[in-house]
């Protein structure tokens, strides 16, 4: 099955594995290290963010690896640029219109 991104990255616990495995690539059991929860936890969150390609699996040895697979990030940020723009418009119209008001007090 395959899950939403954007559901995936609701989690704030997802989230911060995204952030851990950013840096580096991580084990789950170094994973559950970071977290008030059981293994079992955090390999449900794993397995919701590989199930949305966010984090990929590689096997190191006896050792599963988990990294973050750029290319997926850089899809939601491009989502995310539409309305990046938007705010930054909305940002440079109300400093014009700042800028007008301190002008006209002067």
């Amino acid at each position: 099955m395959r899950r939403d991104v954007f559901q995936a990255i609701a989690d704030p616990t997802r989230r911060a594995i995204i952030t851990l495995i950013a840096v580096q690539a991580m084990t789950p059991n170094a994973l559950a290290e970071h977290f008030d929860t059981t293994r079992q936890a955090v390999s449900k969150h794993l397995k919701i963010l590989t199930e949305c390609e966010l984090i990929t699996q590689e096997q190191q040895g006896r050792e599963i690896y988990y990294k973050l697979e750029i290319e997926k990030m850089k899809e939601i940020d491009k989502w995310l640029l539409q309305f990046r723009k938007i705010w930054e418009t909305r940002f440079n119209q109300l400093d014009q219109v700042l800028s007008t008001i301190k002008n006209q007090k002067k």
